[in-house]
């Protein structure tokens, strides 16, 4: 198949690198780049669990092509790099097996970024478009409510 040299801003790192037409940003992000937060769960954006940040937006990396990415701005949870959220994931105890984490840190990122000042309701919105089968979301909403209270 046919490839093409691209160059991707990730975690304010532009980086070139030769994709296919057809593949996904969570495959690139993966396989070619070794940033493997990201993970691939349901494949089908249903999950969450591959969410990356896109011009400051949460984006399912497995609906997203690689090509489509070309000229934004892409942030992994590498890049967070002890972000406020991330501290707050630990200090809340807001996880179990860790596998769905690194998704809802990013959404949680973004929501915090574009809704400073979240009501309960916004919260709840945004977390569901994650998924987790392990916990409850009390703890990722702590999580969230006790960044939101330092800002």
């Amino acid at each position: 198949m046919k490839t093409q040299t691209i160059v991707l801003n990730i975690n304010g790192e532009d980086q070139t690198i030769t994709v296919r037409a057809a593949d996904t940003l969570l495959f690139t992000l993966r396989g070619k780049l070794g940033l493997t937060g990201a993970k691939p769960g349901c494949l089908n954006g249903d999950c969450g669990a591959c969410t990356v940040n896109v011009n400051g937006r949460p984006m399912k990396s497995c609906l997203m092509l690689t090509v489509e990415a070309v000229g934004k701005k892409i942030t992994t949870v590498e890049g967070l790099k002890d972000s406020p959220i991330q501290r707050a994931f630990v200090e809340n105890f807001a996880f179990q097996c860790g596998y769905c984490t690194p998704g809802f840190i990013m959404n949680c990122h973004s929501l915090i970024e574009q809704h400073p000042d979240a009501d309960d309701k916004t919260i709840k919105e945004w977390l569901s478009s994650n998924i987790c089968r392990c916990t409850g979301y009390a703890e990722i909403e702590k999580a969230v409510k006790s960044v939101l209270e330092e800002k």
